[in-house]
């Protein structure tokens, strides 16, 4: 896998897939990229130059744990765009990659042309997903098979009297079949150090960041799954509101991985934002 030097020296990997422009890709979690594969074929219509976050993946483990917080994986993220020698390039996020690819065009905007966000993570800009919400949004599966033991773990999240996470996983996908849950396990992040690093105190500036993009001048896409758990589609609208240029895109069917659920529709409609 090509390397690039971060600006502290931690040494970066990424993985490049199809031909022609590239789209930075950054993942969620933080998490192994390798979850988002080509993102459903999304590479047969772009060069797709997925990074892996420092501290998965094939990237180095920074010397500083302080290092793995969301505001500083920016400066990663301008480090692999002049490694690049890209003037402009267009940017990808996906869950809590998203953060990092807000903070990115907030601080740069002038080295961004398009952004997608993806099933985005919103606390880089201060919005709120309250329990009623995710509720609400959950009670729509309740025909699944899965649902009861799924339901009563999220209750039990929610009131701060359970942590089986796993147990949700259902919540963020489609369809729970047998590639879903072979997706979910190869995706959970397993650096403890990268994930708690990455929400640290000062992680955020919500306040100015909702500012800068007030003035942001990149073409925007936020795209959402129906039963999206961890980005519900009301919460991905309320964040679209805060870019002068969005487009707002709830694909039918789909949880946090919508290339999972139907590739053709989300290759579709990315690729046509993207160019």
């Amino acid at each position: 896998m090509p390397t690039f030097s971060a600006y502290d020296g931690t040494q970066l990997s990424y993985r490049v897939h199809g031909e022609g422009d590239p789209v930075v890709c950054i993942p969620g979690g933080p998490a192994d990229s390798l979850y988002l594969g080509d993102l459903g074929g999304l590479s047969m219509h772009r060069q797709l130059v997925v990074l892996d976050l420092r501290g998965t993946g094939q990237s180095a483990i920074p010397q500083d744990p302080a290092s793995y917080r969301c505001d500083r994986l920016v400066d990663d993220v301008q480090a692999l765009r002049e490694h690049l020698g890209l003037a402009r390039m267009d940017l990808l996020g996906h869950s809590a990659g998203a953060n990092i690819a807000t903070q990115f065009v907030a601080r740069y905007p002038e080295n961004v042309s398009k952004l997608a966000l993806i099933g985005p993570g919103t606390r880089a800009v201060g919005v709120a997903i309250t329990g009623e919400t995710r509720r609400e949004l959950a009670a729509r599966r309740k025909n699944e098979p899965w649902f009861p033991e799924a339901f009563a773990a999220l209750e039990a999240i929610t009131q701060g009297t359970g942590s089986n996470w796993e147990a949700i996983a259902p919540f963020f996908c489609g369809r729970w079949d047998a590639a879903a849950q072979k997706h979910c396990a190869a995706g959970r992040p397993r650096n403890s150090e990268a994930v708690a690093g990455f929400a640290a105190e000062g992680a955020f500036s919500p306040e100015a960041t909702r500012t800068m993009l007030t003035a942001c001048e990149a073409s925007v896409l936020l795209l959402g799954g129906e039963f999206d758990l961890n980005s519900p589609p009301r919460t991905v609208a309320e964040f679209a509101a805060l870019f002068p240029d969005a487009t707002l895109v709830v694909q039918s069917g789909a949880g946090h991985y919508p290339w999972l659920d139907d590739a053709d529709q989300f290759v579709a409609t990315t690729a046509a934002f993207l160019g």
